[in-house]
């Protein structure tokens, strides 16, 4: 037998061992057991990490490729981890070396067959044939079968309090995958830890997307990857050249875990010991909840979300809430040029200081969509904080001083753009704030990012696209360019599809329950489309086909409608004709 032929059989072992030990994982987590049952499971467990250490050895003896030294030094990690825990199985060695007790933990083991699976996995080539499947499709997919295990993980025993039906676990996997956060039932007392654990993984990867998580650890274990592949995260990244897709993929996923864990050291410390029964409770809401902020889920452990009268008047972690999802919504291909532009700045100013007399050429690297996202979400910005402190300065706000009015007001005006939490009562709220949020949740994040909606640049193109119209001019011009035709093509084609959608939406939920308000069911179905989570308290009462819509619209949002009709209508074939030009009456 040729050494290639010993090399897949250990690569294929190896990944089937560690995926029946993730198996073991979910059905050791999530159901109840007898004594003996368990002791066979943590066996199991030991087997895997004694075995799991050769299978990855052997590879390196036998293969004569030299392993990436990134490689190399992640498998060190394993071997060290998985050496650490084989040791403090062993009784004798925990009772004479305190410092095994401390790896003894049933939470360590689930960690390290956790990183083995993802480590093996990642071998496997993500191949994509255009012939059988193109890329929108495959990025509807990969969304649909997260959303189906998400599903089967929540409906298991030990995953709710007293069990949960396939529908609202289907609604809550959706929503948690769409990153929506809207719920029919409370995430803090129906869900145990473990179906919040659930939901948080859930939350990240529908909010990064499993293709960039799979894209890239593919590429970190292989080292190389398919043209096609490149291609499609190409789009993702809006990176410039194939070069940089990866570069831009490691950026991204470095940024989103650098801002969470910022984000979530800030939340620990804005909280009041005193809430929380131990430390643990205390990490696990800071996690829960900059990871549900930064990607714009809205989920919250709390019933009331931040109106929870503890929680109701902290308004530093209002204000750090806000901040994850303003820059979670600004979109990674804005964060990473506002980080090429900060270096480019830097390095201007310093070469001014050290050489005055020259001068120093400062070239365009803010972008054009960078400058149009960063001025048109200031401006939403600003302006809803202005409209809602005017309309609830007496109302919803009567309780807070000003400073707490203006906190308040900033959090009320950025959470609209599909973040989800609120801080104040929905109930209560004057109908011209509803009518404001309802077009700020409408509008949503920006490209790229982790939110919903028509997003900024849309609604950035159709305003300067109606100016230059009033204007009387025949092309779109701002920051001395000019606006591609097919930006404002796409632009005007997915305000449509919105309209039309939620106005669907809107009319099946009406239809099946006829009984609700239209303005409660209108709100609810744009804060669904725009992956919001916002509520004015009637999702719990949906009648079983309006949870269906809603469903729909959660996904159809996330995914976008012009990706699904892309997924099924698009036409390759490159046109080699053009018809004669001819106006059409408008106006």
């Amino acid at each position: 037998m040729s050494k290639y032929k010993i090399l897949e059989y250990l690569r294929r072992f190896s990944f089937w061992l560690s995926f029946f030990a993730v198996i073991a994982i979910i059905f050791d987590l999530g159901f109840s057991h007898e004594k003996f049952v368990e002791i066979e499971i943590r066996t199991f467990y030991f087997i895997t990490l004694l075995v799991g250490i050769p299978s990855i050895a052997l590879r390196y003896f036998i293969a004569n490729d030299r392993f990436p030294n990134k490689v190399r030094f992640f498998d060190t990690i394993i071997f060290s981890l998985f050496g650490l825990l084989a040791l403090a199985q062993v009784d004798a060695i925990r009772e004479n070396l305190v410092f095994f007790e401390f790896f003894n933990k049933m939470g360590w083991i689930y960690l390290a067959i956790v990183i083995y699976f993802i480590r093996e996995l990642s071998r496997f080539e993500l191949k994509i044939d255009r012939e059988i499947i193109n890329p929108a499709q495959l990025f509807i997919i990969s969304f649909l079968i997260l959303i189906i295990i998400g599903t089967l993980c929540l409906m298991l025993p030990k995953a709710t309090h007293n069990g949960i039906s396939f529908l609202d676990a289907l609604f809550t996997s959706t929503s948690a995958v769409c990153v929506t956060g809207l719920i029919v039932v409370d995430t803090g007392s129906y869900f145990t830890t473990f179906g919040q654990s659930i939901i948080l993984v859930l939350i990240q990867l529908g909010g990064l997307g499993i293709m960039t998580f799979a894209s890239y650890f593919s590429y970190f274990f292989r080292g190389s990857t398919s043209y096609e592949n490149q291609l499609m995260m190409k789009n993702v990244t809006d990176s410039e050249t194939l070069g940089e897709v990866f570069s831009a993929l490691k950026k991204i996923l470095f940024i989103t875990f650098v801002f969470e864990f910022i984000g979530g050291l800030l939340i620990y410390m804005s909280l009041d010991p005193q809430l929380f029964e131990t430390v643990g409770d205390r990490i696990f809401f800071s996690v829960f909840h900059t990871i549900s902020g930064f990607c714009n889920a809205g989920f919250s452990t709390l019933e009331y979300s931040l109106y929870q009268p503890e929680y109701r008047f902290n308004f530093p972690l209002h204000i750090i809430l806000s901040v994850l999802f303003i820059l979670g919504g600004l979109g990674f291909p804005i964060v990473l040029n506002i980080y090429k532009y900060g270096k480019y700045f830097i390095k201007k100013n310093f070469l001014r200081f050290k050489r005055p007399d020259q001068p120093v050429h400062m070239p365009w690297v803010l972008n054009l969509n960078s400058r149009i996202v960063l001025v048109t979400t200031a401006i939403l910005l600003v302006g809803g904080t202005v409209f809602f402190m005017f309309f609830e300065y007496n109302n919803t706000l009567k309780d807070y001083n000003f400073l707490g009015k203006l906190a308040a007001s900033f959090f009320g005006s950025s959470t609209p753009r599909t973040a989800g939490f609120n801080s104040v009562d929905m109930g209560a709220l004057h109908f011209s704030t509803i009518m404001v949020i309802m077009f700020l949740m409408w509008i949503g994040a920006s490209p790229g990012s982790t939110g919903g909606g028509i997003k900024t640049s849309t609604i950035a193109i159709a305003t300067l696209n109606f100016l230059s119209l009033a204007k009387g001019k025949d092309r779109v011009e701002v920051y001395n360019r000019e606006i591609a035709n097919n930006s404002l093509r796409r632009a005007f084609a997915i305000m449509t599809l919105s309209i039309l959608f939620v106005g669907l939406s809107i009319l099946m939920i009406s239809y099946f329950d006829p009984d609700m308000h239209l303005l409660d069911v209108a709100f609810e179905s744009i804060s669904a489309y725009s992956t919001v989570g916002l509520s004015l308290g009637i999702t719990a009462n949906f009648s079983g086909a309006s949870k269906i819509v809603i469903i729909m619209t959660m996904f159809a949002g996330r995914v976008s409608m012009l990706t699904i009709m892309a997924a099924f209508l698009a036409d390759v074939k490159h046109l080699n004709y053009k018809y004669p030009t001819e106006e059409v009456l408008i106006n």
